[in-house]
């Protein structure tokens, strides 16, 4: 699969939800895709998650880390820690994993002031995400991208090693 130069996928996990944004890191702009369906955290039509990656030819990959507001790690955190190792390990691409604590709650804000209230929130459930999963985009750009200090994980650094689970059924 080429990729193009400067384009990356970013995802907000979640256990029902996957939020969804693409970008370009040398324009520095970010816009949300429709959020994947999901069931305990694994995407239910891998073949959606597959088409992402085909369509957007990504150069690398962002993933939110959800941490508590103490920075220390939750649940829900390895969870999406795991979700990044399998998208590295079934495409073959670097994932760097960005800090997203409120990214939720500013999506929901965002949603709510200027797309349309209670209504907006409520008529489409994965736009919170896939906001939320913009708003992580940008912040990695704003930190520098893949010049900044963000953990990451590369496929040439697991060769031959357990990704902690099998890839996805794409």
């Amino acid at each position: 699969m080429a990729v193009t130069i400067g384009r990356v996928l970013a995802f907000d996990f979640g256990l029902g939800h996957i939020g969804v944004a693409v970008g370009n890191e040398s324009l520095g702009t970010a816009q949300t895709l429709k959020a994947l369906l999901a069931v305990n955290g694994t995407p239910k039509f891998p073949d959606e998650l597959k088409a992402l990656f085909k369509q957007w030819q990504p150069e690398y990959v962002v993933v939110g880390y959800p941490l508590n507001m103490d920075g220390t790690d939750e649940e829900i955190g390895l969870r999406a820690r795991k979700f990044g190792r399998r998208l590295m390990s079934t495409f073959k691409i670097r994932v760097y994993f960005k800090d997203e604590r409120l990214t939720s709650t500013s999506a929901r804000e965002e949603i709510f002031t200027y797309q349309g209230g209670y209504r907006a929130l409520a008529k489409n459930k994965g736009r919170v995400d896939s906001t939320a999963a913009r708003m992580i985009l940008e912040g990695f750009f704003d930190l520098g991208g893949r010049n900044s200090d963000v953990e990451f994980c590369d496929p040439s650094s697991f060769l031959g090693k357990n990704y902690e689970g099998p890839d996805f059924d794409v």
